[in-house]
């Protein structure tokens, strides 16, 4: 996770399998709107395999172009793509009266993602190992400001989803990003996306059954 590209390489291939497996348990379970979330894997999979190529560039062995191109394509997923998928997927995925303070989220979600996108259009986007990880640089402006809200609108719409399933996901990446941020604050983003990525494996078991409400019961699925 994060070590190496080698490490990148394998928990980004692993992490792809369980996307699709994913969408193909969704889609048999006849549950279309769970589609987006089921997706996420897929996402955070691909997401460490570029992340591959960003290692292979720091080593010298991509050329210049091509690892400029894999550290934009690693930010774009990890800036402002996520903090509106996450909440998006969930508001998708979520029936009754929570949908309204979901898309709420979903809102937030893109105010927030708004100046990082202009952030990796605009400036350079560089990474440089940090130990066993790596650091990434935009020169995104209020950062603290802005990981805030991004936490909030990834790991809070999943805790406001009233799945338990879907909470045990956000508390786990939630309690992974605090710890992300105690230990590799200068690689946070990199690191968070890993265990993140790791954490959505929980979608594996979520993506083909019934919700699972606060009580922790399935409920029965609607009559098609």
């Amino acid at each position: 996770m994060c070590w190496s590209a080698q490490a990148d390489a394998v928990v980004g291939g692993v992490v792809v399998a369980v996307g699709v497996a994913c969408l193909v348990r969704a889609h048999r379970a006849g549950l279309p709107e769970r589609l987006p979330l089921a997706a996420l894997p897929l996402v955070l999979g691909l997401h460490q395999l570029i992340e591959a190529l960003v290692w292979l560039g720091t080593d010298g062995d991509l050329s210049a172009g091509f690892a400029g191109a894999a550290r934009t394509a690693w930010a774009v997923i990890a800036l402002p793509l996520l903090p509106v998928l996450v909440p998006a997927a969930v508001w998708c995925a979520t029936t009754g009266p929570r949908r309204r303070a979901l898309a709420g989220f979903t809102l937030f979600g893109v105010a927030v993602a708004v100046p990082l996108a202009a952030a990796v259009a605009s400036r350079p986007v560089t990474a440089a190992p940090h130990g066993h990880t790596l650091g990434y640089a935009v020169g995104i402006p209020h950062p603290a400001l802005l990981l805030a809200g991004y936490l909030l609108a990834t790991v809070g719409s999943l805790l406001a989803s009233g799945d338990r399933l879907l909470r045990r996901l956000g508390f786990v990446t939630g309690v992974g990003a605090l710890g992300c941020a105690l230990l590799w604050r200068l690689a946070f983003v990199s690191t968070w996306c890993a265990l993140a990525a790791l954490a959505s494996l929980l979608l594996l078991h979520w993506a083909g059954g019934a919700p699972v409400g606060e009580t922790g019961e399935r409920a029965a699925r609607p009559a098609r």
